[in-house]
């Protein structure tokens, strides 16, 4: 420890600090150590100030906001602490006092007056130009007169491809005036309206992030990376992403997992542009994505658009994260405890914040703790994260379908909803549960922005009646299935088409009609890349049929191969232990079901900071018979076919029962050539009335002889 001599004005400060420190440890109140989950032992070799760099792991095992954080001595007491978070400044920038314009041999000379004594490390050009590449020169004076080269070969450019450059670094230094000289020589010049200087910056301490790519994803134009940062709550200062691509551009937003009302969602927390280009023969590269924010998960994704480009070859990613240290003041020395993961406390609060700007100055010693180990005496709170989560009792029997998970580990599992189940399920998903016996176990849905292809079957499916078209029939593994892309390519070299996809559904009275699902443009010619045609749906498909067709006018007809549909990814998240007398179900289909609700929010930090299983959902079980279902499942001219079919068995079998009754019932209605006098109503009138019952048996035929218009039982008999 650095010592501080007394005739230092900082020496009294210190002691201020010290005596401060020790009346506010006196006056903490009591705590039980043993409520934390963890601990880490720290050395101090003598009493005084202690500075303390917070490893990964603590941070991962810590609150998000490290309220949980404890310094505990070696007789038990709490000591307090400062926490700080060693951020760089945000970055300012000034316009110039001056800025003037002249565009002479070749080039284009900006001269700005400055307006600041302020170190300058760098200056930022506008111009409303949108393509143009160009070499750069820029030189410092203090009295205009006198110039020092700062920035020499240097590039500028803006490409349509959303690469830019408009910044120039310049070693740190205080310039009254700066010269910049811009080449026109190689293309005609750039109008350059205004420029902004870049004020120096503190810096801040950072420390490597090992970070593992766990998948990579492709979809139609977009490359998806999801990285493992091996922790929780770290502060990532920049995220850069190694390529040995020669040439490329391409735009990169980066998101992380995060709970909502509707389960866990991406968010988007920033967007860039990655490039490597020659620029006048020299190679220019900007690979480093700024970030300056905390990641509360351990996982961050990374969605690459390739647009009609090839995924971007990715050798590694790399990251760092600013540091987090806790100051104290050690009493003596000896050996403390960093205690952490105690999810149910709130933050402690001492008597230290007003002298923080003085703390982070003071002489202090540095401290590493110990490898993070579990606190041998913890004794868990009350929280939920502790439990096995049940929901409320579920009668099952209105759901159609179920599939059995098979559940290996003790921990939180993950399932991938399949095609066929995301198929048979309600749109919003309203109608899955997870259920163990008789009881619900609590989940949230994880929407990704993943998407999965599924091969589709193609056949030629022309109409003679409009030769001009072509027409193809798309065959789908079942009907419903949530598609919200089609993907194909083309053999042919050159053509212009409009293409457009539909589905024949029948409506509620067995009409037949066209319900268009979406439609797209689709250019090739032999020069330019091949590209596939892709057509955002705009509605989920009914039917398990589809029509692709375009108009060909007085062109051949083109070639397609390749047919893909792609359906988006969503996971079902829940904890669970394996049990095999009693196995968890994925049950599914009841158009009577409403979204659950469950209290799983207060636990979903711990749910996305887990490891989690996959878990594979196995075959389908049909749990509805086919006769209870009969009358709802038939649609359109089926169902009048159906229920004329079986008005028609009532009439015969009543004509058979009326065979096996007495045919004397009438008084008048006696003989064969008789009966069919009696069919209208005002010749039959006093013949009803004669009618008289001879046995019960009759009853039925009574009732018959009494409609109206006609004797059924002399028009049967």
């Amino acid at each position: 420890m650095k010592r501080i001599p007394r005739s230092h004005p900082l020496h009294n400060f210190c002691a201020i600090v010290a005596s401060a420190i020790f009346v506010a440890a006196q006056t903490c109140l009591a705590f039980d150590p043993n409520e934390w989950r963890n601990t880490q032992t720290l050395d101090i070799p003598a009493a005084g100030l202690v500075h303390v760099n917070l490893p990964a792991t603590t941070l991962d095992a810590a609150q998000p906001g490290f309220e949980d954080l404890r310094i505990v001595d070696s007789k038990g007491d709490q000591i307090p602490y400062l926490i700080e978070r060693l951020l760089p400044d945000a970055e300012s920038m000034i316009r110039p006092a001056e800025f003037r314009s002249a565009i002479e041999n070749g080039a284009t000379h900006l001269n700005l007056k400055t307006g600041t004594r302020a170190p300058i490390v760098g200056v930022s050009l506008e111009t409303p130009a949108t393509r143009f590449m160009k070499a750069i020169d820029v030189e410092g004076s203090h009295d205009g007169t006198t110039w020092t080269k700062l920035a020499g070969g240097d590039s500028l450019f803006q490409l349509r491809n959303g690469a830019t450059k408009l910044r120039v670094s310049l070693p740190e230094g205080a310039w009254e005036f700066l010269r910049v000289t811009i080449d026109d020589l190689g293309s005609p010049p750039a109008h350059f309206t205004g420029a902004q200087l870049h004020k120096a910056r503190t810096t801040a301490p950072a420390e490597a992030v090992p970070i593992t790519i766990k998948t990579r994803d492709e979809s139609p134009g977009t490359t998806r990376l999801a990285l493992d940062l091996g922790a929780t709550n770290l502060t990532l200062g920049s995220l850069r992403i190694e390529s040995n691509e020669p040439v490329f551009t391409r735009a990169v937003t980066l998101a992380v997992p995060e709970v909502g009302d509707d389960g866990i969602r991406e968010r988007n927390i920033a967007d860039a542009v990655i490039y490597r280009v020659n620029v006048n023969g020299k190679n220019e590269a900007h690979l480093e994505i700024p970030l300056e924010s905390q990641i509360h998960t351990r996982e961050l994704f990374v969605l690459i658009r390739n647009e009609d480009s090839p995924p971007l070859s990715i050798d590694t990613v790399r990251a760092d994260r600013r540091l987090v240290r806790l100051t104290f003041f050690a009493n003596q020395p000896g050996s403390y405890s960093l205690l952490s993961g105690n999810t149910q406390c709130a933050a402690p609060r001492y008597d230290l914040s007003a002298l923080s700007g003085k703390l982070r100055n003071a002489t202090a010693t540095d401290v590493v703790p110990s490898a993070l180990v579990s606190n041998p005496n913890y004794r868990p709170p009350e929280a939920l994260a502790a439990l096995t989560l049940t929901g409320a009792q579920l009668d099952v029997a209105k759901w159609k379908f179920r599939k059995l998970l098979p559940l290996t580990q003790s921990s939180v599992q993950q399932v991938e909803l399949d095609p066929e189940l995301l198929a048979c399920s309600q749109p919003d998903q309203r109608d899955i549960r997870v259920v163990r016996g008789e009881y619900q176990l609590p989940f949230l849905f994880e929407r990704t922005s993943l998407s999965r292809p599924i091969s589709l079957n193609a056949a030629a499916a022309n109409d003679p009646k409009k030769p001009a078209f072509s027409r193809w029939s798309l065959k789908l593994p079942q009907p419903g299935l949530p598609m919200t892309r089609l993907v194909c390519a083309s053999s042919s070299p050159l053509f212009h088409r409009q293409m457009r996809l539909w589905e024949e559904v029948t409506d509620e009275r067995g009409d037949k009609f066209a319900s268009e699902l979406g439609r797209a443009t689709w250019d090739q010619t032999p020069n330019s890349p091949k590209r596939d045609l892709v057509i955002e749906l705009n509605a989920r498909p009914k039917s398990d049929t589809l029509f692709l067709e375009t108009d060909n006018g007085d062109n051949p007809a083109i070639e397609l191969r390749g047919f893909r549909s792609y359906y988006p990814v969503t996971r079902v998240v829940f904890k669970a232990t394996p049990d095999p007398a009693q196995p968890v179900w994925l049950y599914y289909d009841n158009l009577d079901a409403t979204a659950p609700r469950y209290d799983l929010t207060l636990v979903a930090g711990e749910l996305l900071k887990a490891e989690r299983t996959s878990v594979t959902a196995a075959t389908q079980e049909n749990l509805s018979s086919k006769a209870s279902f009969v009358g709802q499942t038939l649609t359109g001219s089926t169902r009048y076919i159906f229920w004329g079919a079986l008005a028609l068995v009532v009439i015969v079998l009543l004509a058979i029962m009326s065979r096996f009754l007495p045919k004397a019932v009438c008084g008048d209605c006696r003989n064969v050539a008789s009966r069919h006098s009696c069919l209208w109503p005002t010749k039959h009138a006093k013949r009803r009335e004669k009618f008289q019952i001879e046995d019960p048996r009759n009853a039925f035929h009574h009732f018959l002889c009494r409609l109206p218009f006609v004797c059924f039982v002399c028009f049967v008999g």
